[in-house]
């Protein structure tokens, strides 16, 4: 077998984020000052930083809480984007949160200015068509407790 350049080898951008659910399973979502729309908490992971370890942080830094997440991703996804290449996408299961705990939040870091729990009908009215899909193979994922392959968010 003939080895690969090292050159190409695929270095993606990874990302990490969480999703958290009220009571009634809507999902968290949370509106960040620097760009228009809205996202889940979440971000970028640190050269040398696992996955989980940027979930947990970002958490920290964004809504102004350790609040606890489930090592086991509800869904890795592919999804590379022209203008930034290959990118591997991880959600992580951060259980239920209370309106007690979405009132707590703090958003110290100054990226995010708003937090809400949003029904399911109304997801593409707050997110791009593919976090839309990831957002909804999680909340699927969560109920199974499995985690689920995705590309550009849908099982291929």
């Amino acid at each position: 077998m003939v080895e690969p350049e090292i050159n190409s080898f695929a270095t993606p951008r990874l990302t990490a984020g969480v999703l958290f659910v009220d009571a009634a399973g809507r999902p968290l979502l949370v509106k960040p000052s620097y760009k228009p729309g809205w996202e889940i908490p979440g971000g970028y992971v640190n050269v040398g930083e696992s996955p989980l370890a940027a979930c947990r942080r970002e958490i920290v830094e964004e809504l102004g809480s350790s609040l606890p997440v489930a090592p086991q991703p509800l869904v890795v996804d592919w999804a590379p984007a022209a203008n930034e290449g290959d990118k591997v996408l991880f959600i992580f299961d951060g259980g239920e949160l209370s309106e007690a705990d979405l009132a707590a939040m703090t958003f110290p870091d100054g990226e995010v200015t708003e937090a809400r729990f949003v029904d399911l009908c109304a997801l593409e009215d707050h997110l791009p068509l593919r976090l839309a899909n990831r957002m909804r193979l999680a909340l699927e994922a969560r109920l199974q407790r499995r985690c689920v392959y995705a590309e550009h968010g849908r099982q291929p």
